[in-house]
This record gives C-alpha cells, structure tokens and sequence, in this order.
C-alpha cells in the first residue's frame, strides 16, 4: 500500500511495534527443551494481549500463530511437537493485523553452542538486510534494493534465495507491489512512490539459491539443507529515507 494520511502511518506504527516486541520476546524465550509449539503459545499471547490477530492464521489458514522454522527449514515452519535443541538454527516470523493493518518481521537465531560460519551467517544476514534497507530512495529504483543486497551477498561470499523475495504490505499480509526481489533484476523497472509500505527480508545462504516445498504444504528447505537465514523489517519509503517500522 502507499500511505495518503497520517493516521494510516501511526496504524502501521502500532501493528509493526507490536510485532517488534513479539519477535524479540520470542528470540529470548528460545532454549534448548522447548517445542516450537511453545514458543508459539508465547507468541500468540504476546498478540492476543494487545488484540491483534495472526496474519498467518487470518490470511492462509496457518496452522500457527507464528511461522517456525528448524534448520534445515528456512521459511513457513509449522509449530508442532519439535524440541529444539543446542547448535539449532531457528527462523521466526511474526505478521499480525490490528484495526485493518498489517506488520511483518522476522529474524534467525543460534541455539548455542553455534559454530563460527553460522555466527558470521547470522550476522551477515542481518546485514543484508540492511543493505537493502539503505538503498530505499523515494522516486528510485525498486530494483535498487536487490542490487545491493547481491553486491554484499556476492562480496561476502554468499548466495541469495531466488524463490522467496519481498512484498508490500499495509492493508494486506501481501500488498502491492506483490513481488519484490532481493536479488538483482535489471529488467524490473518499477519505481518507488514515496510513502509506499514494504517488506525487505532477503534469505542468505551458505550455497542455496531455491527452496523447495516439504510434503506438509508449507515449510521450505534448501535442496540439500545448506544453512540458510533470513531478516525482515517492514517499512516505509519517506521524502527523509527508510523509515522502519518493525524495529523493538
């Protein structure tokens, strides 16, 4: 969606702290013992408590509040009866709708002990991330994004996810503009509005660039389980540069 009145903006404020707060409650409950159900159930009531609803519920009929991935899952993971264990890779994303807007965040977190190439992943997928982040300029190239975020992948030695990519948000869990590449596209030659409300979530990988669908319908896995994390934000493209809503 692309933002006409103030009391739009302060509404995508709200859902995008509340999925802040929720994302990061999540990452410090995370221990080894715990089901990814649990870790669901806080989640959930973190959203409840302050009246929002599951976007993946409300949206898609997500059998979960939260999606909850286990490596070598990445993406979509069904909360269920897994424990998680020390050395784990986990992804958590959280979306939510309150009063008719939508907020999506999400990150990956090390169970420790965590080997030193998926501290650096860790790391480096968040700063992906953020190198997307900076390239939003109102009246740019949307197709800006993705190019910066290759250029730190390719620099940095990794791959990028080419079947997942971003996607506006605001009114809906998957708004205008449907697809947005985290990788570089040359022939993508939309622009950016100002005001326009979108995710970055970029999927960096030691060696994957597909992800393929388990027999659940749902969770996705690089073919052969290469480590892969991702990082989300939800923000908006001002006159005055990226203004991220889904920070906790």
């Amino acid at each position: 969606m692309t933002i006409e009145h103030e009391d739009q903006l302060e509404k995508l404020r709200v859902i995008g702290a509340l999925v802040a707060r929720t994302l990061a409650a999540m990452g410090a409950a995370l221990e080894p013992g715990m089901t990814t159900r649990e870790l669901d159930d806080i989640g959930r009531a973190l959203l409840e408590k302050d009246g929002a609803r599951s976007a993946p519920e409300l949206t898609y009929n997500f059998p979960g509040a939260t999606c909850i991935s286990v490596g070598p899952d990445c993406a979509h993971g069904i909360p269920g009866d897994t424990v998680i264990k020390a050395g784990d890779l986990i992804n958590i994303d959280v979306s939510a709708e309150l009063d008719g807007y939508f907020g999506d965040t999400g990150a990956s977190f090390s169970v420790p002990p965590t080997p030193k190439r998926i501290e650096r992943l860790c790391r480096d997928g968040r700063r992906a991330m953020w190198a997307g982040i900076r390239a939003v300029q109102p009246g740019g190239r949307l197709n800006a994004i993705g190019g910066a975020i290759e250029t730190f992948a390719e620099k940095n030695g990794y791959s990028l996810v080419r079947n997942l990519a971003s996607h506006g948000v605001g009114r809906s869990l998957h708004d205008e503009p449907r697809e947005i590449p985290t990788w570089r596209e040359p022939r993508d030659r939309r622009t950016i509005p100002e005001g326009l409300v979108f995710t970055i979530e970029p999927f960096l990988s030691l060696g994957a660039d597909w992800v393929e669908e388990l027999d659940a319908g749902w969770t996705l896995r690089p073919p052969r389980g290469q480590p892969t994390v991702q990082y989300e934000h939800t923000l908006v493209a001002t006159r005055n540069g990226p203004l991220v809503l889904t920070l906790a």
